[in-house]
């Protein structure tokens, strides 16, 4: 992009733009949705819960955005396909893929059976291997795109306040399969970048605001102080959505209170 042509009063925008989210209908997923339609896009809800995605949907479109809801689920590969299939047809274009889907199993690793395992592998890896796959194949027609992954604080800490191991792994592998792709798609115009949230109050942690303890030692272990809420990783996504990081790609941004600064 030439220097003339970027605009700092609009670097923040999405107007007329189509940006699908994974995971879209609750927590940290539809804050960046509803932060999304605000910037100008048309959001494409993506979720396993398709009544929930259709509820964020609606919700958005009440508030004055353009949004809609299809029913998927990341981990089946055929499923994918087609509603990207589906949402390119309708649309013409995607301009921004968040992978936002994902899920946790907390237990010992010496007690966490393959089956579970797997299941959050295939959630939080495979399902974003085989979003961006999708994706990039209507971006690379259209000459460029960008992705955004939620990956984690533990895609780059071991943790320590209780065993997570198959979490763990899966953001870890969500860093560097983010470099891998930024680095082969960088020259025809997808940027792909994560963000690494810390706790952030959603459903996905609900087991641990309900042990006060726990959650007195996270506050204290965070140089902030406190856990994060949704809508304050839905800034870090723009950014990353958008011609305000126009020379960013490869790039996992912490959004974590100061934990990774420790």
């Amino acid at each position: 992009m030439a220097t003339g042509d970027f605009d700092p009063s609009r670097a923040f925008r999405l107007d007329g733009e189509v940006a699908a989210i994974t995971g879209g209908a609750k927590g940290i997923g539809r804050a960046i949705a509803e932060c999304f339609a605000r910037a100008g896009a048309r959001v494409v809800i993506l979720d396993f819960d398709g009544e929930a995605a259709q509820a964020a949907a609606e919700s958005i479109r009440r508030a004055g955005g353009a949004a809609e809801a299809l029913s998927v689920n990341v981990a089946h590969e055929k499923e994918i396909d087609e509603v990207f299939a589906t949402l390119f047809a309708n649309h013409g274009r995607l301009d921004v893929l968040v992978n936002s889907a994902g899920k946790s199993i907390r237990r010992p690793t010496a007690e966490l059976p393959l089956e579970l395992w797997n299941e959050v592998i295939e959630t939080n890896l495979t399902g974003i291997f085989l979003c961006c796959k999708a994706a990039a194949r209507y971006m690379l027609k259209q000459g460029g795109g960008r992705i955004v992954n939620i990956a984690s604080i533990f895609g780059f800490s071991g943790g320590g306040l209780y065993p997570n191991v198959s979490y763990q792994a899966s953001k870890g592998a969500v860093v560097n399969m983010t470099r891998a792709l930024a680095v082969e798609w960088a020259r025809c115009g997808i940027r792909v970048n994560a963000i690494a949230p810390t706790w952030v109050r959603t459903e996905l942690i609900k087991p641990l605001l309900d042990r006060p303890d726990l959650i007195a030692e996270i506050e204290r272990i965070t140089p902030m102080g406190r856990l994060a809420e949704p809508e304050e990783m839905a800034g870090a996504a723009l950014f990353l959505a958008t011609q305000a990081s126009s020379m960013v790609t490869g790039h996992t941004l912490a959004v974590d209170g100061g934990f990774l600064a420790q």
